[in-house]
């Protein structure tokens, strides 16, 4: 029994397919820190898309070009406003 197996007995479909999967996390792992970290930064872009489109999607249509600049300067300093905050190590 590994040691996440004694920790959560709770989910062992979980660890189940951890261990199954191993093979393909591991070389993740080998990368350098600078690469994992772009990685997980491709989450938080993700993210920003998605909120971005939501934006715009939910309004249909603008009066002009400039009003919908607008609303996406609005909507980015919103957001990083809040990576502001969870840079602090506050709880996002």
């Amino acid at each position: 029994m590994s040691e996440f197996e004694a920790k959560w007995p709770k989910y062992p479909a979980i660890s189940r397919l951890w261990r199954d999967q191993w093979e393909r996390v591991t070389p993740f792992f080998a990368f350098p820190d600078e690469v994992r970290k772009v990685v997980y930064t491709t989450s938080a872009v993700e993210w920003l898309h998605m909120s971005l489109r939501k934006i715009i999607k939910t309004r249909g249509s603008f009066p002009s070009e400039e009003a919908a600049l607008k609303l996406l300067y609005l909507a980015l300093s919103k957001a990083t406003a809040k990576w502001k905050r969870c840079s602090t190590g506050n709880r996002c």
